[in-house]
């Protein structure tokens, strides 16, 4: 491995989260200053949950400066106690601060109607032909696979992997931190100082010392918040729902041979699914927007009445659902149909879950490397064994369903229909 240069002098950038961060290596700084680095800036960290909380407006690219700040300060307060090497350090500092460059606009809704996975693009970034590449292959032509390997968890050191993706990290620190601070709610709000001081590097990962327990409670609960007070709120995942029928409709169309007034290039390798490096890096979410602008004007009925519905946020209403209705839910959906309402595209039963700690359980799907704490003996102690707190929601997985439909329609249909769908929308609340 060549030795990684030091700039002349220290970069800062200002972080309304983190105060400052901080840049001495070279590496780091050419890193993000590659175009695909770049490119974060134009991919929210939070996706359609602007429409919800008006502040979510932040980047990618500021939080994955984050994690690569959280990530160097727990290497500073490691110093002494960790066998780090050098090359270690910057590998740590490199796959903090590219976890996420492989994020496709509006990720997970992306994702899901496309069918790919983000790790993988990110893993392809890094190991492809890319500036970023580029970059870390000064370190050595093995360097780029090792960054990857870390970021796929398949790397032999347990203790990076552990920093990067665990049940305690640096990507959770900074998002839940983050997004608190520009939704404006107080939920993910920890105490970061107190965990950093208390974090210890062991071989099989991450610990706690003992006497930090209760900082890591208030983080697990912070978490266990912010998912179902914004990451899961009913109207952000209404607007997931219209923005996967607009990926899905034009798809269709597509397929269909509609004539499209402007040929949506940029999204033919995804309608095909023949997508290349290049055509996934071309693609964000001023693209995105810039052809449903466009698909608001087309002939297609459905698809310009989502995009519209996006853009000004005329979403999809909703009620709580108790998936033991599924024969309510289609007596609904064979009413709209009957009205001329396309079910496909316009009622959609919705489901989100959390599992907000878990331990290390063989035969388990979804194991999770548990929390371990520091005992003033040197032992090593699970955290749901001390903790009463984490105990009472181990394991415990809460699920939530929702239906979401055009209510504005109601009013457009024949009273005796409209009648009808709001009399099975009222039993469908009821029994919720």
């Amino acid at each position: 491995m060549q030795e990684p240069q030091l700039l002349h002098e220290e970069k800062v950038f200002k972080d309304p989260v983190h105060r400052y961060v901080h840049v001495r290596e070279k590496l780091i700084w050419d890193l993000i200053d590659s175009p695909e680095f770049q490119r974060l800036r134009r991919v929210r960290q939070l996706g359609t949950s602007y429409l919800t909380f008006h502040g979510g407006e932040h980047s990618r690219f500021n939080h994955s400066l984050g994690v690569y700040e959280i990530m160097r300060r727990i290497l500073e307060t490691f110093e002494g106690r960790a066998q780090l090497s050098r090359e270690e350090k910057l590998l740590c500092m490199c796959a903090a601060l590219l976890h996420d460059v492989g994020h496709g606009p509006f990720s997970h809704s992306f994702e899901k109607v496309f069918r790919f996975h983000h790790e993988d693009w990110t893993r392809a970034i890094i190991t492809g032909e890319t500036k970023i590449n580029q970059i870390l292959r000064q370190m050595g032509d093995d360097f780029p696979q090792k960054v990857s390997d870390v970021i796929a968890k398949t790397h032999d050191n347990k203790l990076i992997i552990s920093l990067i993706s665990s049940q305690i990290d640096a990507d959770r620190m900074d998002y839940l931190l983050r997004d608190a601070y520009y939704t404006g709610v107080n939920y993910g709000n920890f105490d970061i100082e107190r965990i950093l001081r208390v974090m210890r590097p062991h071989e099989d990962g991450v610990v706690i010392k003992a006497s930090g327990m209760h900082a890591v409670e208030d983080y697990i609960m912070s978490r266990y918040q912010m998912y179902w007070q914004v990451y899961f709120h009913p109207v952000t995942r209404s607007a997931e729902v219209v923005l996967r029928k607009i990926f899905k409709r034009a798809q269709e169309l597509y397929k269909e041979g509609y004539p499209f007034a402007i040929e949506p290039k940029n999204f033919l390798p995804f309608f095909d699914g023949k997508i290349k490096l290049s055509d996934y890096l071309a693609l964000d979410e001023s693209v995105v927007y810039f052809y449903m602008h466009q698909w608001r004007m087309e002939s297609d009925q459905i698809l310009a009445d989502l995009c519209a519905r996006f853009l000004d946020r005329n979403l999809l209403q909703y009620v709580e659902f108790n998936p033991m209705q599924f024969k309510i839910a289609e007596e609904i959906r064979q009413l709209f149909r009957g009205a001329g309402i396309d079910t496909d595209y316009y009622v959609e039963v919705d489901s989100t879950s959390d599992l907000p700690y878990d331990f290390y359980r063989p035969g388990k799907d979804q194991e999770r490397i548990p929390i371990m704490l520091l005992m003033p003996n040197g032992e090593l102690t699970e955290l749901s064994r001390k903790s009463e707190i984490v105990e009472s929601i181990c394991g415990k997985r809460r699920f939530d369903y929702k239906l979401y439909y055009p209510e504005d329609t109601l009013n457009e249909l024949p009273v005796e229909v409209a009648m009808k769908i709001r009399e099975r929308l009222g039993v469908v609340m009821s029994d919720a």
